[in-house]
């Protein structure tokens, strides 16, 4: 029986994933989404074009491939239908071709309006969400209160979303919020009524009967390990697993069904919204990072805050998903950097330490530990093979490739599919 192989990010998202997916999908026959939300972008380019996928796994554009939205994802009927109008119109027709699990639960119209009050009531102290509802949606499913795509095939499909709704208003009316989801509520309607187009399945089966039928499959994770509900910066995280194990609970498939798991990570970091962020730079080396990579939410236009590779968090990160290739983003951004630093300790509170803090209270108190390298000087996307590498920048590889113990197999030099050397 194949196994499922496994790609995610490494950091705080945003690495390029969807990229990376599109590359890689022509080796698999089936390509799953098993976790998160439509705050999750991923851009691709390719033909002169470009593409953000927010709950659509990147296999899409991969003539004939299946493509399954897993039971791990929460799925805003709204937001799904314009992306899926949106890729009709560019000729990449998802009804035949797109499996969504019975089981993946929907963000309500409330659900965004709670989002948005829960953030409120924080004030300063805000954890800095996406406001799309995803947070709350993860709730009620570990509350037990949730709404799942399966319903939406009950008679009783009005009954239970009315009981969903009252529900979230007396808790919005406990918290004092106003709020008017008239227009919303009527384009959710006719949104699930789009929804029910699609095949709506039994996922779990689905995945293991293509399994068992000698199919491959490359399980596909949004977000990124340090924003894992259980592993990340806790409370700056998002609301679900994006671990490798996720793809188990987030798909129905048993941990020794996992084949080879490939981490992605950029040359250097970024992090949208608040929290932790030893590497970060404030200068304008972390300004030209932002400006030379693009580095704006594909989603909410956000800018990311930028800094330099965080060797610790990759090395935890890499720990926690059982990392058997690695895969190197957007080198191609420091192409002009006369040096460049990568972080391979922390000073805490004056004690130095390899480990990944289990919280930090105050920023400040994180020190990063820098090594030094010599820029390469070089522009990558002019290159076409490893070997036509400048020797700087094969240095900053192998290096990485030594202290974490896993090649670094694919290296990115630009956002075209094209510019993708494979070692």
């Amino acid at each position: 029986m194949k196994k499922v192989d496994v790609i995610l990010g490494l950091q705080w998202g945003d690495e390029g994933k969807g990229k990376v997916v599109d590359v890689l999908t022509p080796h698999y026959e089936v390509v799953a989404r098993f976790q998160g939300g439509p705050n999750a972008g991923h851009t691709l380019e390719f033909g002169g074009e470009k593409y953000v996928l927010r709950s659509i796994p990147s296999g899409i554009f991969q003539g004939g491939k299946i493509n399954i939205i897993g039971n791990g994802v929460v799925l805003d009927a709204i937001l799904f239908r314009g992306e899926a109008e949106e890729l009709a119109k560019s000729g990449h027709d998802l009804t035949q071709r797109l499996y969504i699990s019975k089981k993946a639960h929907l963000i309500l119209p409330t659900h965004r309006i709670l989002d948005a009050a829960y953030e409120a009531a924080k004030g300063s102290a805000k954890i800095g969400t996406t406001g799309k509802g995803i947070g709350p949606t993860y709730t009620d499913k570990i509350s037990r209160n949730g709404m799942r795509v399966g319903d939406l095939l009950s008679p009783d499909f009005e009954k239970i979303y009315a009981a969903h709704k009252a529900r979230h208003e007396q808790i919005l009316h406990d918290l004092h919020y106003e709020y008017d989801i008239t227009e919303l509520e009527k384009q959710w309607f006719e949104a699930v009524a789009f929804l029910k187009r699609f095949h709506l399945v039994d996922s779990e089966y689905f995945i293991n009967e293509t399994l068992r039928d000698d199919k491959s499959i490359l399980a596909e994770g949004a977000q990124g390990t340090l924003l894992d509900v259980d592993f990340g910066s806790y409370p700056f995280v998002t609301s679900s697993n994006t671990v490798c194990a996720g793809a188990c609970t987030g798909l129905g498939i048993a941990p020794n069904r996992v084949g080879e798991v490939f981490g992605i990570f950029k040359a250097y970091c970024t992090r949208v919204g608040s929290g932790p962020f030893p590497t970060e730079l404030f200068d304008e080396t972390g300004a030209t990072l932002r400006q030379l990579g693009h580095e704006f939410g594909a989603v909410t236009g956000r800018e990311r805050r930028c800094g330099w590779l965080d060797m610790v968090a990759l090395k935890y990160s890499i720990m926690i998903n059982g990392v058997t290739q690695l895969i190197m983003m957007k080198s191609d951004v420091m192409n002009d950097f006369d040096t460049v630093k990568v972080a391979t300790g922390y000073e805490i509170d004056g004690q130095k330490t390899n480990y990944f803090p289990f919280s930090v209270n105050d920023e400040s108190s994180i020190k990063p530990i820098y090594t030094e390298f010599e820029g390469w000087k070089c522009d990558l996307r002019s290159c076409k093979s490893y070997d036509e590498f400048p020797a700087a920048f094969k240095n900053y590889v192998e290096f990485i490739e030594r202290e974490t113990g896993v090649p670094v197999k694919i290296i990115s030099v630009g956002p075209d599919r094209s510019e993708t050397i494979v070692r």
